[in-house]
Order: structure tokens, then sequence, then C-alpha cells
């Protein structure tokens, strides 16, 4: 290994320390009570017979244990509780991009710790998928806290070899893959070469009919809102390397711009209450912590009702 490669594996290696440190402190303090209320097992899978006592359901009764016995036996069940979480992750060029002191990657590699770390906690199995216009990693789901470590240093760590983000094929992918309903974290800014066409819905459909599918979307304050800077701005895609030359001092073009943007996000929210999906929403510079309480009080509000 050149001495330039390990420098860099010993700088990811502290930040992966630093977020197990961070992560795993707000897991323990407030989030895993929270995930474990919203995300039930599979189902209720049986455990034992024993003797009828008063007060039992009598819809329990084993006919066929009580006919053998002589006396009436009831069916015990336990909640299957052990789920599959997969956390899908986006390392397209526009994931590199961040203005708020961090990329919009290194907040995915946090918010990726915080929910393997809280499946962990629970006892959950946890896999990822790095992706970019297609699959480019794809790591089987288990348990323990050094296989969520390699996961967030994938995140961080990997060098995607396409610069693009197409969902479509990403998702039909990870429903031909994971066979059994999992829980899957859609890690994305959603800036997508289909935008938000009927391959991208089609394909959003079809998963949230499989899976329990949860986008985290992030963000950048820049991308959100420019300022006046008094100059003209070359703008330049990350993914496709398309440029923009903008006014700065132009508050009218700004001001588009911010509407364009508002308008995207908007149209993403509402395909997302299309399909009955649960979202995260997450700007980088600004705390995670109040988006992912508020989106399991929300799903909490919803199982209840």
């Amino acid at each position: 290994m050149s001495e330039a490669a390990a420098t860099v594996s010993r700088e990811v290696l502290a930040q992966v320390r630093r977020i197990e440190i961070l992560t795993g402190r707000l897991v323990s303090e407030t989030f895993a009570g929270e995930y474990l209320s919203v995300f039930k097992g599979r189902g209720m899978e049986f455990a034992e017979v024993r003797e009828y006592v008063p007060g039992d359901d009598i819809r329990s009764i084993d006919w066929n244990v009580t006919a053998r016995v002589g006396k009436p036996y009831v069916r015990v069940y336990t909640e299957e509780r052990e789920l599959t979480v997969a956390i899908a992750c986006d390392l397209s060029g526009s994931q590199f991009f961040g203005t708020a002191g961090r990329l919009k990657k290194e907040v995915a590699a946090e918010l990726s710790a915080v929910l393997a770390f809280s499946a962990l906690q629970n006892n959950d199995k946890v896999g990822s998928f790095l992706f970019t216009e297609e699959i480019e990693r794809h790591v089987p789901a288990k348990k323990g806290r050094r296989h969520v470590l390699h996961l967030i240093r994938d995140v961080l760590a990997y060098e995607p070899r396409r610069r693009g983000t197409r969902l479509s094929p990403v998702l039909d992918t990870i429903n031909r893959v994971l066979k059994r309903r999992c829980i899957v974290f859609l890690i994305s800014d959603f800036r997508l070469e289909e935008a938000a066409g009927p391959a991208f819905e089609k394909a959003l459909k079809l998963s949230a009919l499989k899976h329990d599918v949860i986008p985290v979307v992030i963000a950048d304050p820049r991308e959100e809102r420019l300022p006046p800077l008094g100059a003209w701005l070359d703008l330049e895609d990350p993914e496709t390397g398309a440029r923009l030359l903008l006014n700065g001092r132009d508050r009218s073009a700004l001001e588009a711009a911010r509407l364009k943007e508002a308008a995207r996000l908007s149209a993403l929210e509402r395909l997302f209450r299309l399909y009955g999906l649960d979202w995260i929403r997450v700007t980088a510079g600004t705390s995670y912590i109040d988006p992912v309480v508020r989106f399991f009080h929300r799903r909490a509000r919803r199982l209840r009702h």
C-alpha cells in the first residue's frame, strides 16, 4: 500500500471510529427505543402448547392435543421479532458535494450508522447496497458490531465507478436480491437522471408493495437557496457535467432557482405520499436528530390509527 493510500485509510478508520462514538451514544439515548416501537416483527410464531387456564381465549385451544390428552390445551405464540434492514446508499457524483462543512456522503454515513446501530441493538440483521446508476456493491445482511463498522467504512471509502443516479434499475435489483420483506432505507438526494419519470415511479411502487421502503432525502443548503453573491456563478452538475452560468446579482434568477428546487422536493414528497411511504428529510449543516425523531413519532402515530 502506498503512503498516500495508507494515510487515506487511517483517515477513514478515524472517521468511522468518530461516527461510532457519536452515533452509539445517540442510539442508546434516543433512537433504539423509538426504532423498536415502530418496526414490528414479521408476525406471530408458534412457541408451545400448555394447559388451558381460565381467562385464555378459547380460539387458541388446540383441539388435536385436547382430544389426545383428554383436557383442554392452548397454542402459545411469540412475536417473530427479528427483522432484516437494508441500507441503500447513493454514492453518485452529487453526494460528493458539500458547502456546510461536510459532504452529503458524510451525512449519509452518519445516518447509516444511526439506523444500523439501532437495528443491531434490537437484534436485527443489517445489510447494504451502494449505488449510482446501478448497484455497485452489495453486502448481505448480518449481525455484529464489526459488520456494521464495515458497512459505515464502505459508505465513506468506496470509490464509485459511475457518477449518475438511476433509481429504477437499483430498486429492481434490490427487489430481486431481497426475497423476504425487509426494511429498506433509501438514502439519496434523489437527483435522478430519470427525474420523477414513469420508470422510477413504477419501480418505487413495486418496492413499496414488497418492502417497507423509507426514503431519506439529503440536501445541501446551497442547493435549496443560493445567496446573492454579487458575481456570475459558474455552476456544474457533478453527475452530468452540464454547466450553467447564473448571475449572482440577479435576485429574480436566484429566486427562480430556489423555486425550482422547492418544486422538485415537493414533487418527490407527493410521490412518497401517493405510495404511502414515510420519509426523512435532512439538510447538511443542521442536526439530523430532530428529523429522525419526527419520523419515528409520525410513524408511531400512523401505526396507532
